[in-house]
């Protein structure tokens, strides 16, 4: 995404420790946004729409490799939560979490993150910011921007609760309107949003479907300068 787009920010969270497992993810050797080229240009073209209304783009997630899923899984069967997580899921969304997995085999970690196309996009305004250790991000109070400073959208990205349905009800009127406007610009570039997960988009018309990847997300490469021509 840095090579289509520098401006969109990115915050990948199964990089690094701060997400609902409390650890860096396998897989995720690198904490950057991988997708394949079609997706990549047509979310710098959500970008520079959103650019014009004095917003950004933030993602957390983009290819999710296979190995990513099954650490995702083998997780959710722990008998234990350890308290690094306890901040990123309420009580509901886990066991949402766990019934799902077990319902369906992969519950809220579909198969189709195995493919390079935009796993979580969202509007922010700055790129981070220190926690607020005294709310739950998840599904902050009205009004307040989660954790990292994002616009209110009524949860936090990867929070396992209903209120994360793009539809969901018990939204405020400002909250509805992000999320409207998110959904809407998304589309209007090839985007269709995951209902259960207001941060969920997949690009219409991907061009690799029913292949799952599973290499790892390495360090980006940069290109060397080319040197000078001696005379």
């Amino acid at each position: 995404m840095r090579d289509t787009d520098p401006t969109i920010l990115q915050d990948m969270r199964y990089a690094t420790a701060n997400n609902f497992v409390g650890k860096k993810v396998p897989g995720y050797e690198a904490p950057e946004c991988v997708l394949v080229r079609q997706a990549a240009d047509a979310l710098a073209a959500v970008q520079a729409e959103l650019r014009g209304k004095h917003l950004t783009l933030k993602v957390y997630d983009c290819y999710r490799p296979a190995r990513a899923v099954k650490a995702f899984v083998d997780w959710a069967k722990l008998p234990r939560r350890s308290q690094s997580e306890v901040h990123l899921l309420s009580r509901a969304g886990k066991a949402r979490l766990v019934s799902g997995l077990y319902r369906d085999g992969l519950g809220p970690f579909p198969w189709r993150h195995g493919r390079p196309h935009p796993g979580a996009a969202r509007r922010d305004r700055r790129a981070h910011a220190a926690p607020d250790r005294g709310r739950d991000p998840c599904t902050p109070a009205s009004g307040m921007r989660a954790p990292d400073r994002s616009i209110d959208m009524g949860t936090s990205f990867d929070c396992f609760d209903v209120k994360a349905n793009t539809d969901a009800a018990g939204l405020t009127p400002k909250q509805r309107q992000n999320r409207a406007m998110l959904v809407e610009t998304m589309r209007r570039h090839g985007f269709k949003n995951y209902e259960k997960e207001w941060w969920h988009y997949t690009l219409e018309g991907e061009p690799y479907p029913g292949t799952i990847f599973g290499f790892p997300i390495a360090p980006r490469e940069r290109s060397e300068p080319q040197q000078g021509t001696k005379k």
